[in-house]
């Protein structure tokens, strides 16, 4: 039964995103087994057209080979994530959502966590070398961003099964003569010379180590080991990594007399100069403990209308027909933030769930003016997570000037009577009159009581039970 809802779950899947799907109904009900990559056979032309077209092809090789290819058969196709943190982050999302893509797609995709090479570091985009991690840690990390990574992709038995893949666990056992030998000999240092990132900073002040000058080797050597044991046949990634997945190319043809692919989509980047992915407060991570799915959603919802255009084709997984009518939409009324709204919606259900979403825009309505008191427990239960709380008792809430100045929303008591006289305060959405007490405005799911000041500065208070 279960193998029956995953077969339609993927048909529907790959109708949805314009994809023929042919199968031998034979097969059906009949286990994995049955069920090979042959049975499940992308025939309609149009994956690498469909991502040239939302500008997701930066490099290829061959791209009419592997058009061809692809539309011959499912591929098996891998994307590295370095574990360098407990999770990943927004940067990492590009090649989690391109793995779907060639998995809904009918194709397997192969993400591969770094425990080995996260332990030198890649010196591709950096300007310094990496701190390195410890084995325990980088073991703990690999484990966290596996639980990760099964939202955006599907692990459970299947044709397409997505396979997690550790570097480490073929690497750790290889002695460095053994290496030399099998993977050095096959790689010129003219090649790694021409590399643009070991250019960079051999020209640096900081320099380049031997560790990282050895990752694309190692990165070469997990590309040939994943092909020789997974069949995996293409590999992409940022376009930082063109000459770590070319050299993978050239150890796979020399050493398994086989050919192989590659791809890379452009490095994202914002308009306005600052890196992709990074706030005021840091990285947006696709952890809920580091990024709330609140903030996460906020930083779709807060792009700027040229940056929220240009990523809609590139990070959703709507058509492009839909797409394009968005951003026609969005053009006509760019206050409605239609783009940034649909982004903000589908990743976060992506990344956090349709609950965790429906949550935060609840809370965001909230926060941004919306009146609470019809608000489910969940949303305020996420605004709590945002704002600053104090836990009072009942009886605390006739004292209204006193938990203003306790709060840090006026100064003293006498601000807090002036900001109340100048209907400069709200209590659950309500304009707070003078001799007013917090309570005369409803106490939210018998727990909470909102106030604002002014426009944006809000304290929510926790009634102790």
């Amino acid at each position: 039964m279960q193998q029956c809802a995953l077969h339609f779950i993927a048909v529907e899947q790959a109708l949805i995103s314009g994809y023929e799907w042919i199968d031998d109904a034979s097969t059906i009900g009949q286990g994995v087994e049955a069920a090979t990559w042959q049975t499940f056979k992308v025939t309609t032309p149009g994956l690498i057209a469909d991502l040239s077209a939302r500008g997701l092809i930066h490099d290829s090789t061959d791209p009419v080979a592997l058009e061809s290819r692809l539309n011959d058969r499912p591929i098996g196709i891998y994307v590295g994530f370095d574990p360098t943190a407990d999770s990943l982050h927004v940067g990492h999302l590009l090649g989690q959502i391109t793995l779907r893509r060639f998995q809904l797609a009918g194709h397997r995709p192969f993400p591969l966590a770094g425990g080995a090479t996260g332990m030198v570091g890649d010196p591709s985009g950096k300007s310094e070398e990496r701190n390195l991690l410890d084995r325990e840690t980088l073991a703990s990390n690999v484990e966290k961003i596996q639980q990760q990574l099964s939202r955006l992709l599907d692990f459970s038995p299947g044709a397409s099964a997505a396979t997690l893949v550790n570097n480490a666990d073929w690497t750790a056992g290889i002695s460095a003569l053994d290496f030399l030998r099998d993977v050095g000999k096959h790689i010129t240092v003219n090649q790694m010379m021409a590399k643009e990132s070991v250019k960079n900073r051999l020209n640096s002040e900081n320099g380049l180590s031997y560790t990282e000058f050895s990752y694309m080797l190692l990165q070469a050597n997990d590309f040939r080991h994943l092909c020789a044991t997974h069949d995996v046949e293409l590999q992409m990634g940022g376009s930082d990594q063109w000459g770590n997945i070319t050299a993978g190319i050239d150890l796979i043809r020399k050493s398994l007399s086989r050919s192989a692919f590659g791809a890379t989509w452009p490095l994202v980047t914002r308009s306005d100069g600052q890196k992709f992915g990074k706030t005021a407060d840091g990285a947006v991570w696709l952890d809920a403990q580091r990024t709330s799915p609140y903030q996460f959603r906020q930083f779709w919802m807060q792009l700027a209308d040229t940056d929220a255009t240009k990523y809609l084709p590139q990070f959703s997984l709507q058509s492009l027909d839909a797409i394009n009518a968005l951003i026609t939409d969005h053009n006509a009324a760019p206050e409605r933030r239609i783009a940034q709204r649909s982004l903000a919606t589908e990743l976060t259900t992506l990344v956090h769930g349709e609950d965790a979403t429906t949550h935060a825009a609840a809370a965001a309505d909230i926060l941004f003016g919306a009146d609470p008191m019809g608000a489910s427990r969940e949303a305020l239960q996420t605004v709590a997570l945002e704002v600053p709380r104090t836990t009072i008792s009942a009886a605390d809430l006739d004292d209204v000037f006193g938990l203003l100045a306790r709060s840090g929303l006026a100064t003293s008591t006498s601000d807090a009577r002036r900001s109340i006289e100048q209907k400069g305060v709200k209590v659950n959405g309500a304009t707070l009159e003078a001799g007013q007490s917090l309570a005369s405005k409803g106490i939210l799911h018998e727990q909470w009581v909102l106030v604002r000041k002014g426009k944006t500065n809000y304290h929510l208070f926790e009634i102790a039970r």
